[in-house]
C-alpha cells in the first residue's frame, strides 16, 4: 500500500516567556498553529500564514539561514525540527497518510489572539503556557518538550 505524504508547517509562537496552544477539536489535544504547505508556498511562508490565520498575530521566525548562495541558490529559514507524523495508521500497522512537518519557533509582540478565518479555533480555545505550566500539564510529551524548547530559544535570542 502506498503512503500519501503532505508537507506541513507548525510553529510554536512565543511571547513574554509563554507559548500559545489551541484545543484541536478532532484530535482532542492541544497544539500550536500549523497546517499544510500550499503548492505555491515555501514551508516558512506557510508557517507565517498559518500563524496569521489561526491567531491573527504577525510573527518573526527564530531560525538560522544558510549563508551559502549561488546563481540559482539561496538559503531558507531552517526549521528547528523536521518531524514525521503518522496521520492514518491502519489496523495492520501500515501507514496510509503522513505529514512531513517543518517545525519552527517564532516571536510575537502580543498575546491578543484574534483568528482571521471562520473555520479557525476561537480565541477562547487558545491558552498561553509558561515552561512551568507545560511541565506540570498533562499535555503530550512532545508538545511539552517542544514548547519549552521554543520558549528557551526565543528568550535566548
Amino acid at each position: 500500500m502506498e503512503t500519501t505524504r503532505h508537507f506541513t508547517a507548525t510553529t510554536y509562537v512565543v511571547n513574554d516567556g509563554a507559548t500559545a496552544l489551541h484545543a484541536h477539536e478532532r484530535l482532542g489535544i492541544r497544539l500550536p498553529p500549523g497546517g499544510h504547505v500550499d503548492r505555491d508556498e515555501l514551508p516558512h511562508e506557510a508557517a507565517l500564514r498559518e500563524i496569521r490565520e489561526e491567531t491573527g498575530l504577525e510573527a518573526e521566525l527564530v531560525a538560522t539561514e544558510s549563508s551559502i548562495e549561488g546563481p540559482n541558490t539561496r538559503g531558507l529559514p531552517e526549521p528547528a525540527h523536521l518531524m514525521l507524523h503518522d496521520i492514518n495508521v491502519h489496523e495492520d500497522g501500515s501507514v496510509g497518510h503522513q505529514h512531513v512537518d517543518h517545525l519552527y519557533y517564532a516571536r510575537v509582540d502580543s498575546r491578543e489572539i484574534a483568528p482571521s478565518g471562520a473555520d479557525e479555533v476561537a480565541a477562547d480555545g487558545w491558552r498561553w503556557y509558561t515552561p512551568r505550566e507545560l511541565a506540570e500539564s498533562d499535555l503530550q510529551r512532545d508538545v511539552i518538550e517542544l514548547g519549552r524548547e521554543a520558549i528557551a530559544a526565543v528568550d535566548e535570542e
